[in-house]
């Protein structure tokens, strides 16, 4: 059997869940996830698990959040003057809104509290901070580097 390298390109079967068994994200019903290997288009811990795999090897691994989503930021929530939040936007607990960082990019953050006065918001992944368990299959290696 074929070893996958850096730079091929793969399709994955996947199921995320949180150590507790509570799935995130699953390409069941999808098409295999494709991506190039060591291009950072996956989270570091998954990437390690598939560049040692072969077409049609199966394995589960539990990713720290380190080599995940990185650990949660204090810093990156932080709390809004109501009055920021541009009128017509029903903001609740939950809220996904975009804020512009000072070098004009954009930055999603999450509505985490809010009263009639502020808006707490948070800019961290939802899953910083979580240990990530995978079950993953390599399905094939669609172009070789």
């Amino acid at each position: 059997m074929t070893q996958v390298k850096m730079g091929d390109v793969v399709r994955i079967n996947y199921t995320g869940r949180l150590t507790d068994g509570t799935q995130f994200d699953s390409s069941e019903g999808r098409e295999p996830l494709q991506f190039t290997l060591g291009e950072g288009q996956v989270i570091k811990g998954l990437e390690a698990e598939v560049s040692r795999m072969a077409p049609g090897d199966k394995s589960t691994v539990t990713i720290p959040c380190d080599l995940a989503y990185g650990q949660h930021r204090p810093e990156a929530v932080q709390t809004l003057d109501r009055a920021k939040v541009p009128s017509g936007i029903d903001v609740k607990v939950g809220t996904q809104l975009q804020a512009r960082t000072s070098d004009g990019g954009m930055l999603p953050i999450t509505v985490v509290a809010l009263d009639d006065q502020s808006v707490k918001v948070d800019a961290n992944h939802p899953l910083a901070g979580q240990d990530l368990v995978f079950d993953v299959e390599l399905v094939e290696i669609v172009e070789a580097a």
